[in-house]
């Protein structure tokens, strides 16, 4: 079949889907920028500038069985998630990063044409998840200061809504959703998804309610605190029937055998790996209290590893640019809610100095 005929064979509303605008990776920038690849800053994913335990590495470095699958079932992987998050092993799924997790959800739940209420601004990929699906996208606007107005929520239920979405701290916002919120939410007997891939910063849970809500889904993830990205290892805690159905569904070796070590040395390393996040929560309010003293940023407080601001003079893609141009890669915004916004992630305190002296040099010439 010739090229200009395939798209008849494509599914319609995939012709022109968009996709995802993922983080850059600094190898891309090799010679492209005034700084060498290994002086690039990266603070445009949310990733831990420390990186993971040590044991990570060494356990990777030993392992010899990568010939071999690894266990479909997560036997052991579920028995570590329990005694650290203290939720039975009949409530928990794995998964490739809790990316895959959300897509299985909506495979579950949604048939075409089904309504997911989402609340913006918020995570890129629910809402890439929910056209993927074929659902029906009920974008539920946060008030200015970026919290879940619950009233609109449930206003916004209909007879096809089959599903609810909330991040908590939210993503880029870092707003929290608080507990009665999502508590009146569950109420309305909706299937329920809280995002808690920043739970390690805030400490902040609804996770034990999992046995008592048949309609709550907690998602969470070891890219963030634990500095395991890059292998894509995230998990839920769920009713145990809905663990049931996902366990059925899902790829039967989602969770990679490197993925399986990495979380079985995080576990053992948690005192370590817990001073890090504090160390960046440290860094979040030395950042934002200096970003408050630009005059030209508006940052907005944050209970996650990363600060939204908005730009007040000049484009934040222009921003974004010249800052990449010096090799600090941040995230801009340019959609409703989130005009002339960046999203800048926590860095060391040596990054983060030269992401504040260069954002002083910066000032002249963004206009336009």
């Amino acid at each position: 079949m010739a090229d200009e005929g395939i798209e008849k064979l494509i599914r319609p509303e995939l012709v022109n889907f968009g996709g995802y605008a993922a983080s850059k990776s600094p190898e891309t920038l090799k010679d492209k920028v005034e700084v060498p690849l290994e002086g690039i800053i990266k603070l445009d994913a949310n990733e831990n500038p420390y990186g993971c335990s040590p044991g990570v590495n060494r356990a990777l470095a030993d392992y010899r069985d990568i010939s071999i699958y690894p266990d479909s079932g997560q036997t052991e992987l579920r028995k570590q998630l329990q005694g650290y998050t203290g939720v039975p092993v009949e409530h928990i799924v794995a998964a490739a990063g809790s990316d895959q997790l959300i897509d299985l959800i909506l495979r579950l739940f949604i048939t075409p044409g089904d309504e997911v209420i989402n609340c913006i601004p918020t995570f890129a990929m629910f809402h890439f998840f929910i056209e993927l699906n074929r659902g029906t996208p009920v974008a539920v606007r946060r008030d200015k200061d970026f919290n879940v107005n619950v009233t609109a929520v449930k206003k916004a239920i209909t007879e096809r809504t089959k599903l609810i979405l909330l991040a908590t701290p939210n993503n880029p916002t870092g707003t929290i959703t608080p507990r009665e919120d999502i508590l009146e939410i569950l109420d309305t007997g909706l299937p329920v998804v809280i995002d808690e891939a920043y739970f390690e910063f805030t400490g902040e849970t609804v996770a034990p309610l999992v046995d008592k809500y048949k309609n709550l889904m907690v998602l969470r993830t070891f890219s963030k605190w634990a500095g395991l990205a890059g292998l894509r290892i995230g998990y839920g805690m769920f009713p145990a029937k809905i663990a049931d159905y996902l366990m059925r569904i899902k790829e039967p070796y989602c969770v990679n055998v490197a993925a399986l070590v990495a979380v079985r040395e995080t576990l053992e390393d948690i005192d370590a790996l817990m001073k890090r996040v504090k160390t960046i929560i440290d860094e979040r309010e030395r950042l934002y209290s200096s970003l408050q003293e630009i005059d030209w940023l508006k940052p907005y407080p944050s209970k996650a590893n990363f600060i939204l601001c908005s730009v007040l003079k000049g484009s934040a893609k222009k921003l974004q640019q010249n800052l990449e141009d010096r090799g600090i890669l941040v995230r801009h915004f340019d959609q409703p809610l989130l005009r002339d916004s960046i999203r800048i992630s926590i860095g060391r305190a040596e990054e983060n100095d030269i992401l504040l002296e260069t954002l002083n040099e910066l000032e002249e010439g963004l206009d336009g």
